[in-house]
């Protein structure tokens, strides 16, 4: 009995992998595009042929993981399985064996109702003959999407290791394991109607923002689709599109990693003591928008050290504000590691002396 729970739990773990392949399975080429890859053909040739091909090839690969599973009790031997499936007057097993061998032979079924007057009949074929004109075969749309595709200029994101988004000239394409969904970005509209954000690690202060973007074609028949990405991409698909993309009041997120730093740069500040001074403040010298209100005060390390790396006192008076300050510390960092920022140093933009977050005051003027 404990081989056969093993067997089973190691057939999950393996089965899981291969329908959402984790990063260990993809370096190692142990997915659909990579081990099928020579039937496949080139994606940068023929975009959207490969990708019918490769959705025929994974739907076909998971139809047969529960026969594989069934198969592998029998050949290894199983006593319980066997007495489950195969003995007399056991209805059950039977059952579970037209069950395992009905999906793959189904789905084999439809694959060659597919292949039928060249794929005219795959979804991905019926959802692209949605923006012909004129009575204009599917493979017109199909042969335009390939040549943007083919083009330097497209963005190509990926949203997890199943799925990626793509923007071309004039295309908003969704690749996900079984299907290709697209949209003409002349009659397209979209709309962020979700953001969320998720801690990596409960202990660390690392966390991510995902937002979902809704594209609603305007197209009679045409399928609308979400697209969730991580917010740090959304600015490279924002600029890459022709429509705007509509942002509700509601929703808020980190449209780059410098918006992200600035935020969580405040937070940092906000903990600290407030300098407090009589002085009248003048406009931030930076933006010359907003009214400065930050002392870069010496309070990380009160004992005289002469530790070059140390932070220093800053005579300044206040002439910037909290967003200008950050947005200058961030620029002295390494761009190559973001882990770092926060923890690192900086010195002042006119007197040059080190400081750190723990040093960042925000002003509180008694007049």
């Amino acid at each position: 009995m404990s081989s056969l729970l093993f067997y089973t739990l190691f057939y999950l773990l393996m089965s899981g992998c291969i329908v959402y392949p984790p990063t260990e399975f993809v370096s190692a080429g142990l997915t659909v595009k990579d081990v099928f890859a020579n039937w496949l053909g080139s994606e940068n040739e023929l975009f959207v042929q490969y990708h019918i091909r490769r959705s025929v090839t994974t739907l076909l690969l998971h139809s047969v993981l529960p026969l594989g599973y069934v198969l592998g009790l029998l050949i290894f031997d199983h006593i319980d399985a066997e007495k489950l499936l195969l003995v007399d007057g056991n209805y059950l097993g039977p059952l579970i064996i037209l069950c395992v061998t009905i999906a793959p032979l189904y789905t084999l079924n439809k694959v060659f109702e597919w292949s039928a007057h060249d794929w005219a009949t795959h979804p991905i074929a019926q959802n692209l003959s949605v923006y012909s004109n004129n009575n204009t075969p599917w493979t017109a749309v199909a042969s335009d999407i390939n040549t943007e595709y083919r083009r330097i200029d497209k963005i190509v994101i990926i949203t997890n290791s199943v799925s990626r988004v793509v923007a071309t000239d004039n295309w908003i394409i969704k690749i996900t394991p079984y299907k290709l969904q697209v949209a003409h970005q002349s009659d397209a509209t979209l709309v962020i109607n979700k953001s969320d954000i998720h801690f990596m690690s409960p202990t660390t202060r690392d966390q991510i923002q995902f937002i979902n973007i809704q594209v609603k074609p305007m197209r009679v028949m045409a399928q609308e689709f979400d697209i969730r990405l991580n917010a740090l991409d959304f600015k490279d698909l924002q600029d890459k599109v022709s429509r705007p993309i509509a942002i509700p009041h509601n929703i808020t997120f980190h449209r780059t990693l410098l918006d992200r730093f600035i935020d969580t740069f405040k937070e940092e500040v906000d903990k600290n003591p407030f300098y407090d001074t009589a002085e009248e403040l003048g406009q931030c010298i930076g933006c010359m928008q907003a009214l400065s209100n930050v002392k870069l005060n010496r309070l990380c390390s009160r004992a005289e050290s002469r530790d070059l790396d140390d932070c220093m006192t800053c005579y300044c008076r206040p002439m910037w504000c909290i967003e200008c300050i950050a947005k200058w510390f961030a620029s002295r960092q390494d761009e190559n590691a973001p882990e770092t920022w926060l923890s690192s140093k900086c010195t002042c933009p006119l007197c040059r002396a080190r400081f750190c977050v723990l040093d960042v005051c925000l002003v509180k003027n008694s007049n």
